[in-house]
């Protein structure tokens, strides 16, 4: 269909997961896609599996979005060869999780570090040369942004932290055009859970997932909506799993 012809996106965390499949359905309709991520083994592996057509417009730039260097450096090589930046996915994220009394330091300080402030660093990149034209920027949450699980408190608190930065970035956003929205999953079957089971630190069996196509479709309606609609936020989660009403 085409419906993202000749748009620019960037994807951040776009060598595997949810990050991947965005990027594989952006490509599929029309779109020219950047993926980054700091691990260059993944990113040319994703390039490799998508990249089958001459239709397909898919480049990669290995950035660490805690970096500001680099996170300008992406941005800057991004518009310098195609001239826009038109969609802005932030995607990368770690999830790191133990009792809130043995968190350490580090883990605590990279969680933050990678899903707030490498978050926030890309929107604030991305708004410098979305300023003239409008965009979208799509911040990935997570339905622990809302309701947590046992021994999540770093990635809760990011994910808690990405509604409030979606929510002032839109506002910001307004006069510009361009609309900030924010899409949570709920439990998505990725590498960290390809056994089906939690990576919060603690087991809580099997568990319902759905696949990380189903928030690729998502992020697709939420990037192709007319310049005027936003869809601000959108969560997408198992029918089944025990999320609403468990008092």
């Amino acid at each position: 269909m085409n419906i993202l012809n000749n748009k620019i996106a960037i994807i951040t965390g776009g060598g595997t997961g949810i990050g991947k499949s965005i990027a594989k359905i952006f490509c599929q309709e029309g779109a020219k896609v950047i993926i980054a991520s700091r691990n260059l083994e993944n990113l040319i592996n994703t390039i490799n599996d998508i990249r089958q057509t001459d239709n397909e417009i898919i480049d990669y730039i290995k950035c660490d979005i805690t970096n500001t260097d680099e996170v300008k450096d992406l941005f800057s090589r991004t518009f310098n060869k195609y001239g826009s930046i038109d969609i802005l996915v932030n995607n990368s994220g770690v999830m790191e999780g133990d009792p809130i009394d043995q968190i350490s330091d580090e883990k605590w300080e990279n969680v933050i570090a990678v899903n707030v402030t490498g978050t926030f660093k890309c929107t604030r990149e991305g708004f410098k040369y979305m300023k003239q034209n409008g965009g979208k920027i799509i911040n990935i949450g997570s339905i622990a942004g809302e309701t947590p699980r046992m021994h999540s408190s770093p990635y809760t608190t990011s994910k808690h932290a990405i509604r409030g930065l979606t929510k002032s970035a839109a506002l910001d956003g307004r006069e510009y055009g361009i609309a900030v929205s924010c899409l949570n999953p709920g439990n998505t079957m990725v590498e960290r859970r390809s056994d089906g089971r939690s990576a919060t630190g603690v087991d809580e069996g099997q568990e319902i997932l759905i696949n990380s196509e189903d928030i690729a479709r998502t992020a697709l309606l939420m990037a192709s909506m007319p310049a005027s609609t936003n869809v601000f936020e959108a969560t997408v989660l198992p029918v089944k799993q025990p999320f609403i009403g468990r008092g």
